[in-house]
């Protein structure tokens, strides 16, 4: 399709050349150039059609690369890739060696910094702003903007961030997209506290036309505008009525709120502000899904749709029977569980949808608690439930736990309470790359005391950990990956699901697993004559099973879906090293390294984790 303006910006460059009141047409542009582009390659849909106004003021008022732009989080930022260099190479995006899902330095200059998970924008720019300063570069001119949204300012390094912020000098620029939502709507009472929160564009004006005026006159220096500023937040807090706002209480100036839409007014505030001393904020108002009817209708669904019909709005949904998703599994289970005890409560951080908790709460709306995008608070909140006699399951996605890691050992382990850790999203997720497969989790809590640790294989054995977890009475968790279960293997209730399950009997050698990876394991060694044994817990490992093991078979293996420095293969050898049992361990799973995105399938494969390289491994490791 061609375009009037798009077809010829590849560069910010080429986008100052416009006139301002080319800028709304050039937006309709974008706009229908990503909804173009993700209907057919799948994306991050809502987020960036509700930043495409401020990405254009952005580029237009700030020159990057030299300007710092530092977006937080990561799918807001579709425009500003397509503005930068990577237009026509946006279609590869999320694609398997195509561009990378969030901004990232390695892909571009443009990308001040990665852009994965939510909340670290405040803290980078202020690094990165007082950088500058020590360097003394800032006589070039150069600015730092974080640009954070999408339910990012309710995590609680952002606040973090803010304090710091407003301690060190710095002229820090804090753009807060409020669009009162993550995926699924922002619960909490920041939210409606944006919602309350109004500043005159002329009052700001006013005054730092007054404290120049001082400052000429020497009435005011830098040591004593602080106290000023309190004092005029005080003053403006009376005639107004309103109550001093979070960020003027920090000596941060605050302006706004703006309509985020408007990028003719979002370009002079800009122009306007940017050169002002000291930290601040321009708190704009934006609408997930902007210009796209069905988006804006429904901003959860559409967060990331999968293909879709661009004109009719109609997704793209396969109609045959599938099994269901992991999520799904554990989503159904949990609701059967709260209903059988009504100590049974559900935390997730700003993961509603994402890990089916929606479906206990359509049932038990005062049990379910979504608490934003707040992994350390999701587990202290959990252990402080946990200590009073509730039955948390938290659910927390497997590289969003990494952020809780302290409160896991501190507030849940240490103190041994009943918390159930529901980690979705384990091991390889796909086109989300690096910053999201959970590839860690298993490694990273293995060392923590008091923690038992399982990962079924099947749906079934899902919810068999799940029933065993609920009545457990001590630190509990549970991974299991992204997407679809397998056709449960036929087991026996009644089995002892504490101890590893024989699946196949063979002589040559055995593999141990550990988690969906089984199934895997299952089809590459089917015609074999190797054993395979479905380990089920990493800790406390059935070493009545390993005895056996390590004294019978002269090679073993062992698979996992995760890094195999500190996993299941890590945990064998040093069992069998201390019984002294001699006998080769091979450990398949994922070196030293992260991942990038792309499908599952060809990531798999990429590392040699799909059955045709599983099977390659094993058989160059028996010859």
């Amino acid at each position: 399709m061609e375009y009037k303006y798009l077809q010829n910006i590849d560069y910010p460059s080429d986008l100052k050349r416009l006139k301002i009141t080319e800028l709304p047409e050039l937006c309709n542009e974008l706009r229908d150039f990503i909804i173009q582009n993700l209907s057919k390659h799948p994306g991050h849909l809502a987020s960036s059609l509700g930043t495409i106004e401020l990405t254009v003021a952005l580029h237009y008022v700030f020159s990057a690369p030299q300007d710092k732009l530092i977006w937080d989080v990561g799918h807001q930022a579709y425009a500003h890739k397509i503005l930068t260099g990577r237009r026509r190479l946006f279609h590869t995006n999320r694609q398997f060696k195509g561009l990378a899902p969030f901004p990232t330095p390695a892909e571009s200059e443009y990308d001040a910094f990665i852009a994965g998970h939510a909340s670290n924008s405040i803290s980078a720019a202020l690094g990165e702003q007082i950088a500058l300063q020590l360097k003394q570069t800032q006589d070039n001119g150069q600015q730092v903007v974080a640009i954070i949204g999408d339910g990012a300012m309710t995590g609680g390094l952002a606040f973090e961030g803010l304090n710091n912020t407003s301690m060190d000098k710095n002229n820090l620029l804090i753009i807060l997209n409020d669009n009162n939502m993550a995926i699924d709507p922002i619960h909490g009472g920041f939210t409606q506290y944006l919602l309350d929160i109004t500043t005159s564009n002329g009052y700001n004006k006013l005054r730092w036309k007054a404290y120049q005026a001082a400052k000429k006159l020497h009435l005011i220096d830098e040591k004593s505008k602080g106290k000023v500023q309190r004092f005029n937040n005080s003053i403006k807090a009376m005639l107004t009525r309103q109550p001093k706002n979070i960020f003027t209480g920090l000596n941060i100036r605050y302006f706004g709120p703006a309509d985020g839409h408007n990028v003719q007014d979002l370009v002079r505030i800009l122009s306007e502000i940017k050169n002002y001393q000291g930290p601040k904020v321009l708190h704009i108002i934006t609408k997930k899904g902007k210009g796209y009817a069905p988006a804006e209708a429904d901003q959860t669904l559409w967060h990331a749709p999968g293909e879709f019909n661009p004109e009719s709005g109609e997704r793209k949904v396969s109609n045959s029977q599938q099994l269901p998703l992991w999520q799904e599994v554990f989503g159904a289970q949990l609701l059967d569980l709260a209903r059988q005890d009504n100590r049974i409560v559900g935390i997730t951080p700003a993961m509603l949808g994402g890990c089916s908790m929606n479906i206990m709460q359509q049932e038990f709306p005062e049990r379910v608690f979504d608490v934003g995008i707040a992994e350390g608070h999701a587990v202290t909140f959990s252990a402080g439930l946990a200590k009073e006699g509730m039955i948390p399951f938290c659910n927390i996605y497997s590289s969003f736990l990494q952020r809780a890691y302290d409160n896991i050992i501190h507030d849940v382990a240490l103190q041994k309470v009943h918390v159930v850790f529901c980690i979705d999203r384990a091991g390889i997720v796909g086109a989300d790359g690096a910053t999201h497969h959970g590839l860690l989790d298993l490694a990273y809590l293995r060392p923590i005391p008091n923690l038992t640790i399982g990962a079924p294989m099947t749906a079934n054995e899902l919810r068999r950990m799940m029933q065993y977890a609920a009545t457990f009475n001590a630190p509990i968790a549970i991974r299991y990956p992204r997407g679809r279960t397998t056709t449960d293997i036929t087991s026996k209730e009644d089995d002892n699901l504490l101890k590893a399950r024989l699946l196949k009997k063979g002589s040559k050698a055995a593999v141990l697993s550990i988690g969906a990876i089984g199934n895997t394991i299952l089809e590459a060694i089917q015609n074999e004559d190797i054993a395979h044994y479905d380990m089920r817990w990493l800790k406390p490992l059935d070493t009545d099973t390993l005895d056996y093991i390590g004294t019978h078979f002269a090679t073993v293996f062992t698979a996992e879906d995760g890094v195999i420095a500190g996993g299941l293969g890590s945990a064998v050898l040093e069992y069998f090293a201390d019984k002294n049992y001699n006998c080769k361990v091979v450990r398949i799973g994922i070196n030293d390294r992260f991942v990038e995105h792309g499908s599952t399938q060809e990531l798999y494969h990429m590392l040699g984790l799909d059955a045709e390289g599983i099977k390659k491994t094993i058989a160059k490791n028996l010859n």
